[in-house]
């Protein structure tokens, strides 16, 4: 059982949809108390987390296995006393090992039942470690005893691994071994170091400098420090802070197989750095983590990953993870549901992960404000996955253009850009930003435009669908449905009740989500990017990365109506050329229940016994994902639960409100008596 602070429910768990970092297992905070020093493994589909626990000034361990979280052992605090130093490592066969700062280097295991203190790797006083599991289950450690040693623990014995004092110490140590029956050790001394041996090496193997010589120079404290990965084809990477000279800045080079090359922009975080983490995916794709340390953006943290195209480290889910200070980052990846999963202090451990691989469900959003859902469909010929929103106008939009890969994560992301539709026309390749163009159909009017796939350019009368009658319509669902005064609404292809917003809806939007700029548009909940617009005369593009420009199913003397979201002004009764390229963001037509939501009816919820003396038994059909009390004056309390048990046990008598969020993405409510 363990303290339970929630929040409101406003995200959704992993391995469903959403493009944001999401709070696992629903706490906003893991930790009983303050922490820090906190590690990150994932094994057999678990999540285990170690830190420092304030709240017992001891180390603890805690475990989410997709419910829930719960302290490994059954209770905090399983060090003899402090353990401001510690490592967490799990081993093939389901064993975590946890070694800390103690006497000498305390190392425990836990075989799935109970923790188990094992032999002390050296009883030197250490402060920097690390810990690392052999594909034979083989527990190895690396540590500042004798200025750098590796041990590993056999039959019961630690034997030294290579030569003693090979790393000049080993400050912020860290340790991963590939597939190869290699071992790698990284740390800061005179720059980042790497080194390399074998998995079976004695103490007349020495170390090596992988590469012959530092990774690159680098910063160096508690805070500056260092990190290593290995992917599924044993590619190293290391991330770092750069020196004073380099501006302190986070910077990742990878070993390929001769020395260390730089991957990415160099020195890309957009200031000072301190706690660096990274993460690297089986299949070779890397995520590194750091918390800004400069002007207001004071230590809160930003996860990076590699843009493979453009080979630049992009932002991933927004320009900051926490509100607030974020020290000691940790990442980890999470093969089974394709997760990134990071850990960080913030007034207690925090733990948080984002979808990089969502598995869409086709569940509208929730009634709030915010909730995310999701949709499959056909685009252009392809069976993609887009995200929904309910918008501040209680609207489901998507929360994504139509052709974009992402939901935007900047202003100007231009993967979140997506195409550029003429309007009265549908996904027939001409809204590609790279398709070529030709002049007006002999009938110009959609049914003038079998077998055009172009961007058609002209002006006056000679672009396209020029007569700008106001009765025209964009709404046909199908070809069948197309005549010489209906286009086809691209949205319909997006599923039943989708379809293109009028200008009333933009503006109602506008009012509601307080879109004036594109800085604000991509503040609201829609997350509209400035995407620009393509000229119906010369192809070109214009004002990407600045401006906005969003048809609606309008029409105008013009040609049709659309949002211009400009520098100081969002206009939803702009009206353009119907030839001009333009931005498409859909809506759908009722806001009922997804058909999952249909399914669980309030009957399926049940919360017994009701009056309740202290334990209320929860059950569901689907599995819950947080939980949320409060009194009859809105006061949010903290309780215990765990396997579907809320304990109010302590709590005056008197009414509360249970709020739960349930993994299907339902929302469930009910009034509970205590007595």
């Amino acid at each position: 059982m363990f303290n339970l602070c929630c929040a409101l429910f406003s995200l959704i768990s992993v391995g469903a949809y959403a493009q944001q970092w999401e709070n696992v297992g629903g706490l906003s905070t893991v930790s009983a108390g303050g922490s820090s020093f906190n590690n990150l493994v994932i094994s057999n589909g678990k999540y285990y987390v170690s830190y420092y626990d304030t709240s017992v000034a001891k180390g603890s361990v805690q475990a989410f296995d997709g419910n829930s979280w719960s302290y490994v052992g059954g209770s905090p605090g399983i060090t003899n006393s402090y353990a401001t130093y510690n490592s967490l490592s799990s081993a093939p066969n389901g064993n975590i090992y946890y070694t800390n700062q103690g006497s000498g280097l305390e190392v425990r295991q836990f075989d799935g039942s109970a923790w188990t203190q094992l032999p002390s790797a050296t009883t030197s006083a250490i402060n920097y470690h690390a810990s690392a599991v052999s594909a034979s289950n083989i527990l190895f450690t690396y540590s500042t005893d004798s200025s750098g040693m590796v041990r590993r623990y056999v039959n019961g014995t630690w034997e030294q691994v290579g030569n003693a004092g090979f790393s000049n110490g080993a400050t912020f140590a860290e340790m991963v071994i590939g597939t190869n029956n290699k071992v790698y050790t990284c740390n800061v001394s005179g720059g980042v170091r790497v080194y390399e041996n074998t998995i079976t090496a004695t103490t007349s193997d020495n170390w090596m400098l992988l590469g012959g010589s530092i990774v690159d120079a680098a910063s160096s404290s508690e805070q500056y420090n260092s990190d290593i990965a290995i992917d599924g084809s044993n590619n190293l990477y290391v991330a770092y802070v750069s020196n004073s000279t380099n501006g302190q800045k986070l910077n990742v080079k990878k070993f390929n197989g001769t020395s260390w090359t730089q991957l990415g922009n160099a020195n890309f975080s957009e200031g000072k750095v301190q706690h660096v983490a990274i993460a690297v995916s089986a299949s070779g794709n890397p995520y590194v983590v750091a918390s800004r340390w400069e002007n207001d953006d004071f230590l809160k943290n930003k996860v990076y990953h590699l843009n493979a195209s453009s080979q630049t480290w992009e932002a991933l889910g927004g320009s900051f993870i926490s509100d607030g200070q974020a020290t000691y980052n940790d990442l980890a990846f999470d093969n089974f549901n394709n997760a990134l999963v990071l850990v960080y202090s913030q007034n207690g451990t925090k733990v948080k992960r984002f979808s990089l691989n969502p598995v869409c469900n086709n569940t509208d959003p929730g009634t709030n404000t915010g909730d995310l859902g999701c949709v499959k469909f056909t685009y252009n010929g392809q069976n993609v996955s887009y995200t929904t929103v309910r918008g501040a106008d209680g609207k489901i939009w998507l929360q994504q253009n139509l052709g974009s890969s992402r939901v935007a994560t900047a202003l100007d992301d231009t993967s979140a850009y997506g195409d550029l539709f003429q309007w009265g026309r549908w996904d027939d390749g001409h809204q590609l930003r790279n398709s070529a163009t030709t002049t007006a159909p002999s009938a110009n009017s959609p049914d003038g435009l079998s077998g055009i796939g172009s961007f058609i350019l002209g002006s006056g009368s000679a672009s396209w669908w020029a007569t700008n009658a106001t009765s025209d319509a964009w709404n046909a669902a199908s070809l069948s449905d197309m005549t010489s005064a209906v286009g086809i609404d691209p949205c319909k292809a997006v599923g039943q009740g989708w379809r293109l917003p009028t200008p009333a809806e933009w503006t109602a939007l506008v009012a509601v989500e307080g879109i004036a700029n594109p800085a604000t548009a991509y503040a609201s909940y829609l997350k509209l990017p400035a995407a620009g617009y393509r000229s119906n005369t010369t192809g070109g593009f214009t004002y990407e990365g600045t401006r906005g420009y969003y048809w609606s199913s309008g029409t105008a003397n013009s040609g049709g109506k659309y949002l211009y979201i400009g520098s100081s002004i969002a206009n939803p009764g702009s009206g353009a050329p119907r030839g001009q390229g333009e931005s498409v963001r859909c809506i759908k037509d009722f806001s009922g229940l997804a058909t999952s939501d249909i399914r669980l009816t309030v009957n399926s919820v049940g919360f017994y016994p009701n009056p309740t003396k202290g334990i209320v038994n929860i059950k569901a059909d689907s599995s819950i994902e947080a939980i949320k009390v409060t009194n009859v004056v809105g006061q949010q309390i903290n309780i215990r639960f765990s396997q579907n048990l809320l304990d109010m046990n302590g709590l005056p008598n008197g009414l509360y409100i249970i709020e739960l969020k349930l993994k299907n993405g339902q929302s469930v409510s009910k009034k509970i008596i205590k007595n």
